[in-house]
């Protein structure tokens, strides 16, 4: 199989009504290229905007993200999300990362592999443990998606999930994502439908940062990156598999969890707390971070997580319509999966045990089985009912 990669081919000068407001009237250049033939066969298509985000190309597989160029504090561009230098790998990857594409159509985990809906329990796939992670091994991110629309701004990816083609998920369901830049901003948007029964939808964006390209001779780690969550006090508490356990906690000032106190907090700001190796689950094997974080109270169009780091200089920003995020530290990689040619220092090619952070915003995990939150509504979606899904990432320096 090949993964047709897809890239940006001549340069385009427009506006558009989308981007208009605090920018509007400022014209931006959008850069088409044609890759051309990579050996396989191959082309690529990016998006290429202005401001501190420079270039950011996708593949049909898994809908994914497979570069993202930004800016660094001394004018370079840097690739600072993980990925493969050939896209025909990331449907070869035995090990399958969900390197910054779409699963679906339920993300994250269900409980024991089961759930209910009016009265009939479903059983899924337990590919995780006891538990269902992702919708199973055929889950959205294996599959190849349709591409539906290209502009000089934007590219939009479909794909129909017939009945049952994850175990346990009843009625087809048609989805699309629309990848766009404007106003120097990567936007995602996804809607869904199940026309023919009620279904589980819950869908999300699993990139993986490291906002070094790996390119820090200190360390390749990810504790030096800072962490803001300024709506997120609140976290579901989880068991070692991490699932939640339906508790939702406050994080304490200062405590493993927290990152709402105060801006600027490390990722590895509570390295040396004795529970800290264990945060994560995993009978006390999981260092770091696997935990969801509700949002709450903040704006509309608030930026609720960023993510920065002092030695590239580098802020992402994230915003999102989403109920709270996902943050996971990397604690499963173990050093044998390559770095693009384009990341890493000379002796250190590989990504290692927490080197990188996925934000992953959606609605509260599990919660198709915790009635006591009130998301089943949120969760469920059926005849005549479209999900919908929006979320921003912008760049800038610090």
């Amino acid at each position: 199989m090949h993964a047709t990669v897809l890239a940006l081919l001549t340069p385009a000068s427009y506006y558009s009504d989308d981007c208009r407001g605090a920018a509007a009237g400022r014209r931006r250049e959008i850069y088409h290229k044609r890759a051309g033939d990579q050996g396989t066969g191959q082309r690529t298509r990016g998006l290429r905007p202005w401001l501190e985000l420079t270039s950011i190309q996708f593949i049909p597989y898994g809908a994914t993200l497979t570069n993202l160029f930004v800016k660094d504090k001394n004018g370079k561009d840097v690739d600072v999300v993980l990925g493969y230098d050939d896209a025909d790998y990331y449907p070869e990857d035995p090990s399958h990362p969900v390197y910054n594409a779409i699963p679906g159509r339920y993300v994250n985990r269900i409980g024991k592999g089961r759930y209910t809906i009016d009265g009939q329990t479903f059983l899924t796939e337990k590919n995780d443990g006891e538990n269902t992670l992702h919708s199973g091994t055929n889950n959205w991110s294996f599959r190849t998606w349709n591409v539906t629309s290209a502009t000089e701004d934007s590219i939009t990816f479909a794909i129909e999930d017939p009945a049952y083609s994850s175990e346990g998920m009843p009625g087809l369901v048609d989805a699309k994502v629309t990848y766009s830049v404007c106003d120097g901003a990567w936007k995602i948007r996804m809607e869904a439908t199940s026309p023919e029964a009620k279904t589980p939808i819950m869908l999300t964006q699993h990139t993986y940062f490291n906002l070094d390209a790996f390119k820090n001779p200190a360390t390749n780690k990810i504790w030096d990156h800072t962490l803001y969550l300024p709506y997120s006090r609140r976290y579901l508490v989880a068991d070692d598999a991490a699932l939640p356990t339906g508790e939702i906690a406050t994080a304490a000032p200062g405590s493993i969890n927290d990152f709402a106190s105060e801006p600027g907090l490390k990722l590895g700001h509570a390295k040396d707390d004795p529970a800290f190796p264990g945060n994560c689950g995993a009978g006390g094997q999981c260092e770091g971070y696997n935990g969801y974080w509700l949002i709450e109270d903040a704006p509309e169009d608030a930026v609720v997580a960023t993510l920065a780091s002092p030695f590239s200089g580098i802020k992402a920003e994230l915003r999102t319509d989403q109920a709270g995020v996902v943050i996971y530290s990397c604690n499963w990689f173990d050093g044998t999966t390559p770095l693009k040619s384009n990341q890493g220092v000379e002796d250190r090619r590989t990504v290692g045990r927490s080197s990188c952070v996925a934000i992953e915003a959606h609605d509260y995990v599990d919660g198709i089985n915790h009635p006591e939150w009130g998301r089943v509504e949120e969760q469920i979606t059926g005849p005549g009912e479209t999900y919908t899904w929006e979320s921003s990432w912008t760049f800038s320096l610090m």
